[in-house]
């Protein structure tokens, strides 16, 4: 795809694969959040502006990577505006500190025996069943969430090896 000005209207396929959604997801958000209006041309086909294209990667945002429910990001968007959750868009995420969480307290280094706790080992139970197809935004969900598991898994392990 050719690189269009950032004002440029795009059709509903442009919009999604900017923000990073099927196009399926994007009519169904037009549904659940009224903010959300592309222009319709002639015969329906939507159009969206760079606003809108902001605010579906925001909504992305709040709803794929905060954890928000539909109803949540709603009264988010009902309170903040559109302009706050559009700002979310390309805004950082700050990682969380996972050698805040490991720092001794004062009374463990103080404890003179160290404590073992035993960790039963849980398996999933096996199933026969057919693997079942995925859609495209489960697929995105399971890829960002399995990356972030092995970021957090790296960033143990470093904490780990400086406290060994």
């Amino acid at each position: 795809m050719s690189e269009k000005s950032p004002d440029a209207y795009r059709t509903i396929s442009e919009a999604g694969e900017e923000a990073g959604l099927p196009p399926h997801v994007l009519r169904f958000w037009e549904s659940k959040f009224a903010q959300l209006k592309p222009v319709k041309r002639a015969g329906g086909r939507r159009m969206y502006r760079r606003q809108d294209v902001l605010l579906l990667k925001g909504l992305r945002r709040l709803l794929y990577d905060d954890g928000y429910t539909i109803k949540g990001a709603q009264k988010y968007l009902r309170e903040h505006g559109v302009a706050a959750v559009a700002s979310l868009a390309d805004a950082e995420t700050p990682s969380p500190d996972p050698a805040q969480d490991l720092k001794p307290t004062v009374e463990s280094q103080q404890s003179e025996t160290p404590v073992q706790a035993e960790v039963p080992v849980q398996t999933a139970p096996v199933h026969d069943a057919e693997p079942v197809a995925l859609s495209e935004s489960q697929i995105y969900l399971a890829r960002r969430a399995l990356f972030r598991l092995e970021q957090a898994r790296a960033r143990l392990s470093g904490v780990l090896e400086k406290t060994a």
